[in-house]
């Protein structure tokens, strides 16, 4: 009998509770990879538009042809972008409006860039949580199957007269295998958290540092008066 089939028969072999548990440990598991390989994506995404776009803002470029840029039709801005578009979009209405001055503009063009940061902030940390969720109760979980086996294992003992080594493996065998499990399901989650919340950390941060900068751009055109939005940096 080759290990794969012996571990195999383990779990076929397993009571009901000790497979219910590992069934929901595997599905856990794998739930928790499509959150890794799917946040993965975004987050890259994220860190490389942000790259892009500081990119491009810093080029030199005119504030409203980078506004149509990021707006233009079939798209929606995401990331930096999206801070980018709400501040501008509420800078150009502001300044339209007659008996606003410079600091009640920036107040609103401020405002109008934190909702968007905290949407995109929400559509960052999506899932996350659930990370967390996994890598924290899948190794507990795990061990509720192992002390079901163990438990299992010496009601049989006690109920012959003599136990031998070969006897009570099995079971022992089938229980370890669930911390196992539990452990498999954990530590990816874990690391893979831990990685991410960095990531969004740092997004966060150039969030933040770009809101200040723009706004700071923003306060040198604002004008009590209607003002020509077509202003440069």
């Amino acid at each position: 009998m080759t290990p794969d089939h012996s571990f195999l028969e383990l779990l076929l072999g397993a009571s009901f509770i000790v497979q219910l548990v590992l069934l929901l440990l595997l599905s856990a598991s794998v739930f928790s990879w499509a959150i890794i390989l799917r946040k993965r994506r975004t987050l890259r995404e994220a860190a490389l538009g942000a790259d892009s776009f500081e990119t491009t803002f810093w080029g030199g470029g005119d504030l409203t042809a980078i506004y149509r840029d990021v707006t233009r039709e079939g798209s929606t801005p995401i990331g930096m972008a999206s801070l980018f578009e709400a501040g501008f979009r509420e800078f150009r209405r502001l300044t339209q409006q007659p008996g606003l001055g410079p600091q009640e503009v920036l107040e609103g063009c401020r405002r109008a860039m934190q909702v968007a940061q905290m949407r995109e902030m929400d559509r960052l940390e999506q899932n996350l949580a659930t990370l967390a969720t996994i890598g924290s109760t899948s190794p507990y979980v795990g061990l509720f199957g192992t002390v079901w086996g163990i438990m299992n294992s010496f009601q049989a003992i006690g109920k012959v007269q003599s136990a031998t080594l070969a006897m009570v493996a099995p079971g022992i065998s089938e229980a370890l295998v669930a911390t196992a499990i539990g452990l498999f399901a954990a530590i990816p989650a874990v690391i893979a958290y831990n990685r991410y919340a960095d990531k969004v950390t740092r997004l966060e941060v150039r969030f933040d540092t770009f809101t200040e900068e723009f706004s700071a751009i923003l306060q040198r055109h604002a004008h009590p008066r209607p003002a020509d939005a077509r202003a440069g940096k």
